[in-house]
């Protein structure tokens, strides 16, 4: 027997009218932002997003309608967004600068799911992502270039070597809490870098030259991708193997959070006390949380490191830990929507603002602090969970 629609559900033709609306009218929102080169064209488009959500803020049914709407017609849903998605380098054309952003936002995006699994899901602060990054990004890259491993089989060699690695870190900061487990986790990317620094394997303060492409089919992702006659650049490649990832990590973030692990990363947010007391395994699930942010890191990494074919420890500071932290607070914690959003804004927005030269960071930080203003939850806040009705 079908379940009914609650009520005040949307009817499906007004459902997938709002959720066609709403995707291509982020498309397109996105597309100007990337093609947008002077000052005030990004100040405009920045006001423009700002008064979006307060709006959003003001009027919390136009949220409420979306989430009814996406549930309403959840094939119509994805199904237009991979639309989007494929149909997008053939917007951005040529401009292969436009394409570089997209592939960068997109592994951030990932790495921001990766840490929501811990800062937003079992608020656990964690400052050992850039490592977990990293680690990916050297392994896969020292396979490739001494071993002459193929990228395929890099991928899941990087991710067991960083998933070793957030065990390593897990284990001892379970120890620690709050305060102290963060500083336990600044410490061992600190280390992690410092490694990377002054080994000679690892190619020390040079880094690592000369990570050759991968290839598919015998298709390298260095030579042009030709879709239908219509001839796109290199990048469009990684593109689309960086789209892959993060419908993967959507996916997996999904699936983790409607499971047990989920629950419980859950109940351990809300009352680390009480959840021990229900017969929560609290080490096991903190540990399991540093596993998998590391797992879906180095993934990233590895697809970093052989699209940009040179590799530095300059790449994986403290620094970057931070921005993946700001991203997932800024978007909104355990909202994976929220995530992605907060990835890819604080990934093109700092591009935008070179309009400004000198004052570049300080926009940036007025924007930030500017959004958070407006939604101090974040700009997709988490939402209460939906256990189902029951007839």
């Amino acid at each position: 027997m079908e379940r009914p629609m609650p009520s005040g559900a949307p009817s499906v033709a007004t459902a997938s009218l709002f959720v066609v609306a709403s995707q291509l009218a982020g498309a397109v929102f996105l597309y100007l932002v990337l093609k947008a080169e002077g000052g005030w064209q990004v100040i405009g488009l920045l006001a423009l997003l700002g008064a979006g959500f307060f709006l959003l803020e003001k009027k919390p049914r136009i949220a409420d309608l979306a989430m009814a709407s996406m549930a309403r017609v959840p094939l119509l849903a994805v199904a237009m967004a991979a639309v989007v998605v494929l149909a997008f380098p053939f917007a951005v054309g040529s401009n292969t600068y436009m394409l570089h952003l997209l592939i960068v936002a997109q592994l951030y995006a990932v790495l921001a799911l990766a840490l929501n699994f811990q800062l937003g899901s079992a608020n656990i602060p964690n400052f050992a992502t850039g490592a977990s990054y990293g680690i990916g990004a050297y392994v896969s890259a020292l396979l490739a270039i001494n071993f002459g491993v193929s990228f395929w089989l890099t991928l899941p060699v990087a991710a067991l070597a960083a998933t070793l690695f957030g065990f390593l870190i897990g284990i001892p900061s379970m120890r620690t809490r709050d305060t102290y487990l963060a500083l336990v986790t600044i410490a061992f990317g600190v280390v992690v870098q410092q490694l990377l620094n002054n080994f000679d394997f690892t190619g020390g303060p040079n880094g690592l030259v000369g990570i050759p492409a991968p290839s598919l089919f015998g298709h390298s992702f260095a030579d042009p991708l030709v879709i239908f006659g219509h001839k796109l650049p290199s990048q469009a490649n990684f593109y689309y193997l960086a789209a892959a990832l993060v419908a993967v990590a959507i996916v997996t973030a999904r699936r983790l959070h409607g499971s047990r692990i989920g629950l419980a990363w859950n109940a351990l947010r809300a009352d680390e006390i009480a959840a021990r007391a229900q017969g929560i395994n609290v080490a096991w699930y903190k540990v399991l949380a540093f596993a998998v942010d590391a797992f879906l890191a180095a993934f990233a990494g590895t697809i970093y490191a052989f699209y940009v074919s040179y590799i530095s420890p300059d790449n994986f500071t403290f620094l970057v830990s931070v921005t993946i932290m700001t991203m997932v607070i800024v978007g909104g914690m355990d909202n994976i929507f929220g995530v992605i959003v907060g990835a890819f804004l604080l990934t093109i927005l700092p591009e935008k603002l070179r309009a400004f030269s000198d004052y570049r960071l300080l926009f940036f930080g007025i924007v930030i602090i500017g959004f958070l203003m407006i939604r101090p939850q974040g700009l997709f806040p988490q939402r209460m969970r939906d256990y189902g009705s029951h007839s």
